[in-house]
This record gives C-alpha cells, structure tokens and sequence, in this order.
C-alpha cells in the first residue's frame, strides 16, 4: 500500500508541475448595448467567445430595489471591480468619486495573496487607477499596480482635443497597443484594458453607422489583445481567461445612458473559458466577473469579502442563484433557485452592516437545509432587534446574500 501511496504523491507532484500558469486580463469597452455587438458580430469578440462562451447579461442592480445602480460608466467599472452594486461600492458617477474602499477590488484581492501577482492597467482615464482601485491609498492597504500605461487624456499636447472627441478615439489606440506589448512582453497575472471611444461615440451620434464603424474600430484593438495572448499561449506555459464586456448599454436613440430601461441596463460577456450554467441571461450580470476571475486565477478570497460579494462565478461549479427575500412581520422567507438540490446551504444573519464602516458584523448561524428546499423562513425574533438585516447563504460552491429591511 505504502508504494500506491508514493505513486500518487509522484502523480500528484508531476500534475503541480506540469500546471500551466494561470493569468488573466478583462476588457471593458465603453457603452455598446448587446444588440448592437450581436447585430455587428464583430469578430474579435466573437472569435473569444467561440473558443468559450457568449451572453447577454445585466447591469444596474435589482430596479426599485436597495441595490439599484445608474447605468453611468465609472459606475460599472466599479461593479465589475468589486462584484458589488452601488449601495456598496458608492461611486456613483463620473466625478465627485468616494469609492468605499472596504469593498475590495480584484487588484487588491491580487495583492493580498501570499504569491506576489503582478497587475496592470491599460487606460486612457487615470482616475480607473488613482481612484476606482485606490493606488497607494492606505485605505486600499498601499496598494501598488506594477505595470502602467494611462493618463493620457491629460496629455493636451499629444492629444489635442478634436472634432467628435476623436482625440479619445487616438487614445484607445494607444492604449490598445500598449496592452498587447505588455501582454507579450510582460505578462502580468491580472490585467485591465480600457477603451473609452465608442461611448462617446454613441454620445455624439447615436445610433447609426458612425457608431457602428466606432464599435468595428473597437474590435480591431480588442483583436490586438486577444492576439497578444494567443501569443503567449502558443510560446509559453500559460493559461489565459479573457473576458470582454461593456459597462452599460444605452437608451433607445443610443445618445444616453444611465437610466433603467432594458436597453440601458443589458450588457454582454464574451469570454474564452468553458462557462457554468450560471453564464445566461437573466441572472447573469457584470458583478459576476470578478469572483469569476477570482476562481480562474485560485485566489482566496477573505470570507468578509467574499459576503459581500454581489456576484457569483460563472466557472465552476455553483450551487444556488437567484436570492430573494420576503419580510412579514417577524419574519423573513428567504428564497432561491438551485443548480445542486443536495448541496447544503447554511444560512447567515446579522442585525448589523459594520462592514461598510470597516468593521466586523456579529454573523449568527441560522441553519442548515437542502438547496432543493429552496426557501426558508427566518424568525427575526431569534436574531437582535434591529430595522436592518443582512443574509448570507452560503454552500460548498458559492455564496448568495441579501440585505433587508423588515415590515414595522
């Protein structure tokens, strides 16, 4: 027996050499409502998807609910950043920005790994870096991106404001090329890619073919990207997860945004890697990338961030979906929708929301049931009195959570 056990531990070490290396870059391209990537079929996004997966997803958060977010561009970044809505993260516009730092981004969730993760970003707006992530904020634990290309939309001599903001559209290049140069040379473990063009785009002309040759444009530098991993897959041992989206989509005429309309709020996700159940239209949304990423990539994501995580990853296997809440009285019926109906789900209360001040929650444990039971009814007299409560419900494979306010 004692030499069946050796063999495997030789296995087992042979497979953890062998691993390829894991890596990881996400591109958010400004503003482009699903029904247009999918009427245009640009091919670069849909070469990634073909290799993984396509969706049409959402943003915005629950409408008339607590989580309600605007469909407002920094606004998205930050979902996708933390996996949270804007009752959250609380940046909630494109200036005036106070990012509520306890909510972790995936660069900080990068950066407290024991291994030392190398990170990039690749934008044309700088306050994606100095304010969205929090660089070298002691809020954000000092936290330090180590390859940078941005700030080019304060260089007026490089790029001299133009007719129809094309300037913008100069920068994208810019910034694309330095994204697949960093790729290919630098490799780092967890990278950002921004361009911002085809948002203003639609701003100036709406719908129509300005817009459309704008979102072409976009797929051609996406395309330099995708070419720079395929480049590195093909000449080292890695493993790349790509996924491209957009932040928002936009109102009917395509000139705004920021509203709660169908078009204003649906997205889309094109990724390269095999995709769970999870990765469909209606339940999947733009806070699901990151612990996505989080799973490809191995991190381990503290529990007290990863409760108040808003998504779920779409890789691997989940359990439940679909969390909702229904306060009567001293009670609460708590509800979801199963992938697993034998998983077990534990289930989390709290009277408190400490987290948000950067402190801890007093978490009681509830119970245990079946996913299939899909529903539980919480007695608020077990838990403190209290006119707020958060829910967590954790299984094997992934958490849900919700916050509710109970009838008086």
């Amino acid at each position: 027996m004692k030499y069946l056990y050796s063999f495997l531990f030789l296995v087992f070490c042979c497979l953890c050499v062998n691993a390829k290396v894991r890596k990881a870059v996400y591109i958010i391209v400004d503003g482009i409502p699903a029904d247009q990537i999918e009427r245009l079929h640009t091919p670069a996004v849909f070469d990634i998807a073909s290799r993984g997966a396509y969706s049409r997803a959402y943003t915005g958060g629950e409408v008339g609910g607590y989580s309600e977010t605007a469909t407002i561009s920094a606004i998205g970044y930050t979902n996708l950043l933390t996996g949270t809505w804007f009752n959250k993260h609380n940046v909630g516009g494109n200036d005036n920005l106070k990012p509520n730092y306890n909510y972790w981004t995936i660069f900080r969730i990068a950066k407290e790994q024991p291994k030392d993760y190398k990170t990039a970003i690749y934008s044309s707006w700088t306050d994606n870096r100095t304010v969205l992530i929090g660089e070298g904020k002691p809020e954000t634990n000092y936290l330090k991106i180590d390859y940078v290309a941005d700030g080019y939309e304060l260089d007026t001599a490089r790029f001299p404001k133009a007719p129809k903001d094309m300037h913008i559209f100069d920068i994208d290049e810019v910034v694309s090329r330095e994204a697949a140069k960093g790729i290919r040379e630098n490799a780092p473990d967890l990278s950002w890619v921004y361009l911002w063009y085809t948002d203003d785009a639609g701003h100036i002309m709406g719908n129509g073919p300005f817009f459309d040759e704008y979102v072409r444009k976009a797929d051609e530098q996406i395309a330099r990207v995708w070419e720079a991993v395929k480049y590195r897959e093909a000449n080292f041992d890695e493993e790349w997860m790509v996924v491209v989206t957009t932040d928002h989509g936009r109102e009917e005429n395509g000139h705004g945004h920021g509203g709660q309309s169908w078009r204003e709020r649906t997205t889309w996700i094109s990724t390269n890697v095999p995709v769970n159940a999870h990765f469909k239209a209606p339940y999947l949304s733009i806070t699901d990338i990151a612990p996505s990423i989080c799973r490809f990539m191995g991190f381990d994501i503290p529990r007290h961030v990863k409760w108040e995580q808003d998504g779920m990853p779409f890789i691997g296997d989940v359990d439940i979906y679909d969390l909702r809440s229904l306060p009567y009285d001293n009670s609460v019926s708590l509800t979801w929708n199963c992938y697993s109906e034998k998983a077990p789900v534990t289930i989390y209360g709290t009277a408190t929301n400490n987290y948000k001040e950067g402190k801890e929650d007093q978490w009681v444990e509830i119970t245990t049931v079946p996913a299939g039971q899909k529903q539980y009814t919480v007695d608020l007299t077990k838990l403190p009195d209290s006119q707020f409560y958060k829910f967590v419900l954790a299984t094997p494979n992934n958490i849900l959570n919700r916050w509710v306010k109970p009838v008086n």
